[in-house]
């Protein structure tokens, strides 16, 4: 196995029997994989012409230095855009790979990418967790450092990455009570995977608490990189299309909603109706690929209500009940054009999605009693009357929603509220990249890594961010 020589962390042997275990069942698996993948792939939740990414191959590395970054989904990949960004100033030669496990965090990242990034930044699908796979993957880009996004901890990729001597980051943590419980049945695979982190930075002292508890060595809590994004986007020609086809009408705004939501909030918008009889109901599913069984959801629990569909190319019409904004990217759009929101994810037992993103946009916000993904975050924006919650059902719903709709002076007092609760921390991503580039070797250095030995042929390169 090829070691990095002059990393500054001594290669350990992680020699858990519970990795041994995993270890040997990722090998096992690796036919059924393969079809999990091609099954993917026809449900367009992976990208054909790029499995080869899935397992280590693709690799095309750039001369110099070279940052490794893992973001799982949509939500970490924005948070690091800033990051992005700030390690580009910190260190101007500096190539940056990022992985991404979801085909619409990739396409997120393409959207966001910053101009400063341009010819900088090269996308691969993160390896599923198999030994070989990792293995090929760490071989072929031969990172100088390794970056993994709130709590991205794959046992055998982490294993491989400490035994080639790679210097790994665990930022922006995120370790809630039930993450810890389940870690704690396996202590020793814990510390171990942990303990191969040499910077740890968490977004609550809460999760730094139960970091240490698991086993990390030495956490640090510099706060939430999220709190430091930039609002979500929206395309100027778009959002006007959008307001004058919506003109005075009230807007009431479902976003990244998940399944079983989208029939309360049609119950609620028939409750809303004698109250606000022009109600716009705008609904933006988590996955858009939903969009056509959400439609015929909506159709048949409210027949005869206009729906209109984004994906087909639609804008809402005078009588369109409800705007189903069934496309990727475009969240920011809606926050913009909302009187209220409800943040999806919260009315069904999911944990919520993130409420950062209407704060940022004055978009008063309802939540749902399930957010436990954003528990410090959820607690800061209750406690400052930035957001109320709702109990899951349409009477409810309907109450707080018509409640701030009535009220415009109300909302703009919550979205004010919500705004000062998630003051941004605009310092962070460059205090980030200042330790992050401090575990890189000096600009200029040979890290001395060997040419990668691989048991069988590289796949031709993936396409990287243009």
């Amino acid at each position: 196995m090829s070691r990095r020589a002059g990393a500054g962390l001594a290669p350990a042997r992680i020699a858990s029997p519970a990795l041994a275990l995993w270890r040997l069942g990722a090998r096992l698996a690796v036919p059924a994989l393969g079809w999990h993948l091609r099954r993917r792939a026809r449900r367009g939740k992976e990208i054909a012409a790029r499995l080869a990414e899935r397992r280590g191959e693709g690799a095309a590395r750039p001369a110099g230095r070279l940052l490794w970054l893992h973001a799982a989904s949509v939500g970490e990949t924005l948070s690091v855009v800033p990051l992005l960004e700030a390690l580009a100033r910190a260190a101007p030669e500096l190539h940056l790979l990022v992985t991404t496990g979801t085909v619409t965090a990739a396409g997120v990242l393409r959207q966001r990418l910053p101009d400063a990034l341009e010819g900088r930044l090269l996308h691969r699908f993160v390896p599923l967790d198999v030994p070989g796979w990792v293995a090929r993957f760490l071989d072929g880009w031969r990172p100088d450092c390794g970056v993994l996004v709130e709590s991205e901890l794959w046992p055998n990729l982490i294993a491989a990455a400490r035994a080639r001597g790679l210097p790994l980051a665990l930022v922006n943590a995120r370790f809630s009570p039930r993450s810890a419980r389940h870690w704690r049945l396996a202590p020793g695979l814990a510390r171990q995977l942990l303990g191969a982190f040499r910077l740890v930075t968490a977004q609550t002292e809460g999760d730094a608490a139960r970091l240490r508890g698991c086993g990390a060595p030495e956490v640090r809590c510099l706060g939430n990189l999220k709190d430091a994004a930039p609002p979500l986007p929206a395309e100027p020609a778009a959002l006007a299309a959008l307001r004058a086809a919506i003109g005075e009408r009230p807007v009431l705004l479902a976003a990244s909603t998940q399944p079983g939501e989208e029939a309360l909030v049609a119950a609620a918008q028939a409750r809303l109706l004698a109250a606000h009889p022009g109600l716009l109901t705008i609904l933006v599913p988590r996955h858009p690929e939903r969009g056509a069984a959400i439609a015929a959801e909506l159709a048949a629990a409210r027949p005869g209500a206009a729906i209109a569909r984004r994906a087909a190319g639609a804008l809402p019409g005078p009588e369109t009940a409800f705007y189903l904004a069934d496309t990727l990217g475009e969240l920011g759009l809606f926050y913009r054009l909302a009187g209220v929101c409800l943040v999806g994810g919260s009315l069904v037992p999911h944990g919520g999605q993130n409420p950062r993103e209407p704060a940022r946009l004055g978009c008063p916000i309802l939540l749902g009693p399930h957010t436990w993904n954003f528990t410090e975050v959820v607690a800061r924006l209750l406690a400052a009357g930035g957001a109320e919650r709702v109990a899951p059902d349409p009477a409810a719903l309907a109450a707080a929603a018509g409640a701030v709709l009535s009220d415009p002076a109300r909302g703009r007092a919550m979205a004010q509220a919500a705004a000062a609760a998630l003051a941004p921390e605009a310092g962070l991503p460059a205090r980030l990249a200042e330790l992050l580039t401090g575990l890189l070797p000096a600009a200029g250095a040979v890290a001395g890594r060997p040419a990668p030995d691989l048991a069988e042929p590289m796949a031709a390169p993936g396409r990287g961010l243009r």
